[in-house]
């Protein structure tokens, strides 16, 4: 990757955890990308290491300092402190817009070269984000400049979170039927649940959880809904009639809802892979069951003013082209519309799209590759800016 011997070779990673697991979760596969794959020296920047240990069991919450997979992970508590120009990586990245503590800017400034400094945005599939991929922005009074990055949907944007050997992984998993039973017996499911319509569900509070456990238990087909320990606890534990804690299962009409633990990221990926159905939310496991060609529904983290609900028409209108129970069910979902005819309606309707759906989850997912990986086109601009860089100081 890179040829010249200027070009960065350490990166520093700010991430501040709002939406519990996706900032982090989303932090933690682009730092581990980079280190494995492309050989790049990451130090992780993480607010909330107990968040992060629930993805990553071997972070210990109580280390300032710690080593992880190869990958330096730093406890960042506050904005204060005192950097030196050689405590600075060759790329800093700020998750999300997230604020990096002053005195790491002000050494950035005295660094030469001066480091190449990224806004890693959050993925919307509006148009705008084509004409921001990219753009610069100078600093108000230091000589440094940030580049927006973008992922998204398009050639025109930075791509999606993909490991070099996730699409060869996924294929071998979803042919190897022994796989996929060993994986589903470690969690607990019995040879009927198994058999069932398999749903996973990852969603907000507020997703209208018990209207759709009320229409699988009153369906003709058996439905097995796995839920991470944690999720729609108020829904789940009511179906149940005892608590949401992991390894709980009941059955109830056609309907049998097992709640799953917390899982590490490779094994969500394989959940993902193992169901016929994948419901998830935010943007780390959005993006996950996009990779996994299999159909899902999409709960987007709320906005004042709703304007969540733009950003997910805006994804609906590349994502479901003509099937409306692809459109209909995510709006009901995402309070952006009225289940007019009631839940069991479109739940029927979507049920019949079967077919298309599953088409359509494998169609997006090849042309989502053609865009490349995330990673990849990130440190190819990082790479451009730095020759740029150079050519300008000949």
């Amino acid at each position: 990757m890179f040829q010249n011997p200027h070009a960065p070779r350490s990166l520093a990673l700010f991430c501040k955890v709002v939406d519990n697991y996706g900032d982090i979760g989303i932090c933690w596969r682009l730092a581990r990308q980079l280190t494995h794959e492309h050989g790049v020296a990451v130090t992780l920047w993480v607010d909330d290491l107990h968040s992060f240990q629930r993805l990553c069991p071997e972070i210990r919450t109580e280390s300032e300092e710690q080593n992880v997979a190869g990958i330096a992970v730093r406890h960042w508590r506050d904005q204060d402190g005192v950097f030196a120009p050689q405590d600075i990586a060759d790329i800093v990245i700020e998750f999300f817009a997230c604020d990096i503590p002053p005195g790491y800017i002000e050494a950035m400034a005295q660094c030469e070269p001066r480091p190449v400094w990224f806004n890693l945005e959050g993925l919307t599939a509006e148009e705008w984000v084509e004409g921001c991929h990219t753009l610069p922005s100078s600093h108000p009074q230091l000589p440094l400049t940030k580049h927006f990055f973008f992922p998204g949907f398009t050639p025109r944007t930075g791509g999606l979170l993909h490991e070099s050997g996730l699409e060869h992984e996924r294929a071998a998993f979803q042919s190897d039927t022994a796989a996929r039973q060993h994986f589903l017996d470690g969690l607990g499911l019995t040879a009927e649940e198994r058999a069932a319509q398999k749903i996973s569900l990852f969603c907000y509070p507020h997703a209208p959880v018990a209207d759709l456990l009320h229409v699988w238990q009153a369906g003709d087909t058996p439905v097995c809904c796995l839920v991470p320990e944690g999720v729609a606890k108020k829904a789940i534990s009511a179906f149940l009639e005892m608590p949401a804690t992991a390894g709980a299962v009941r059955t109830r009409g056609a309907l049998t809802v097992r709640v799953l633990p917390f899982i590490p990221q490779p094994d969500y990926d394989r959940l993902l892979w193992s169901c016929d159905l994948n419901f998830v939310r935010g943007e780390d496991s959005w993006v996950r069951a996009q990779w996994a060609a299999r159909p899902f529904v999409w709960h987007i983290y709320p906005q004042d003013e709703n304007l969540h609900h733009k950003k997910l028409k805006a994804f609906l209108q590349r994502y479901a082209e003509n099937i409306e129970s692809l459109t209909s069910l995510p709006l009901c979902w995402n309070g952006a519309a009225q289940a007019a005819d009631g839940w069991s309606a479109l739940w029927r309707q979507f049920n019949a799209d079967g077919e298309k759906i599953m088409q359509r989850a494998s169609a997006w997912q090849q042309q989502m590759l053609e865009n490349g990986d995330l990673t990849s086109n990130l440190l190819k601009f990082a790479d451009a800016l730095v020759a740029e860089r150079d050519k300008n100081q000949v």
